[in-house]
């Protein structure tokens, strides 16, 4: 009985001794916070496809492969990337220069610089004036300058002058603006740029003919020289009455 009483009481000392150490070796809870989920894959094709009128600018971006660029650059990369799209119109009232006598690189150049190397909102655009000229992804030579006035972004090329028109996509890491001209880079077309032909002056617009008086005169007032027909008459009849009245004196004074 006394063996049982302690077998009992040194079981329980052993239990109760070797709860820390369990709980001691118990796994930690994790405090790590979850991963962020990655963004959500954006393609580029689709996106210009159907957000434009923009099938002028994707054929040359298919072309020239620079839409493998941009798609690596906005899926791959942390930076991200900002496109400037001009609209078919753009392209097709573009006359001097043109684009036709492009070579392949120069083509692909061209592509290169309407997009910048790095996520850009519309807000960011107000800090990025006051870093111009910016490199575009061409690189080299192929820079823009910005400007924000009051919102509205301008950008400009030396050859062209444009603003930002609309939004297309702007959810990091990829930002795509529409833009109303075609950017023409100086290492391309050079720097002789002709001068922007001034506005056509309005046309002139003739104040109209005042009313001549001589014209009321003669429209409402018989001209003076020009005597009444009954006027006429009377003084016809009166000289016929006197030269009657002569003949008749005459003869009688021949027989008196």
């Amino acid at each position: 009985m006394e063996y049982n009483t302690i077998f009992i009481i040194s079981c329980t000392l052993v239990l109760l001794c070797s709860a820390p150490a369990f709980a001691q070796k118990s796994l930690p809870v994790s405090l790590t916070p979850a991963p962020a989920p990655a963004p959500e894959f954006v393609n580029l094709t689709e996106l210009l496809s159907v957000a434009g009128p923009f099938h002028t600018f994707l054929s040359y971006l298919e072309s020239t492969k620079v839409i493998e660029t941009f798609q690596n650059q906005a899926n791959n990369t942390e930076e991200g990337i900002t496109i400037f799209v001009p609209k078919d119109q753009a392209f097709s009232s573009l006359k001097n220069p043109s684009l036709s006598n492009l070579t392949v690189d120069q083509l692909k150049s061209l592509c290169l610089f309407h997009a910048l190397p790095h996520y850009y909102s519309l807000a960011d655009f107000k800090n990025l004036s006051g870093m111009s000229p910016v490199s575009t992804f061409a690189g080299g030579q192929y820079t823009l300058n910005f400007t924000d006035n009051s919102g509205t972004v301008q950008l400009g090329s030396g050859w062209t002058n444009t603003k930002v028109s609309s939004s297309v996509h702007s959810t990091d890491p990829i930002a795509v603006y529409q833009i109303n001209n075609v950017l023409l880079p100086e290492a391309i077309f050079g720097t002789n740029i002709p001068p922007t032909p001034a506005p056509a002056p309005a046309p002139v617009v003739a104040p109209p003919a005042a009313d001549t008086p001589a014209a009321d005169v003669g429209s409402g007032l018989s001209s003076p020289a020009t005597s009444p027909p009954g006027n006429s008459c009377g003084i016809i009849s009166w000289s016929v009455w006197r030269h009657f009245g002569l003949v008749v004196l005459g003869g009688l004074a021949l027989f008196l």
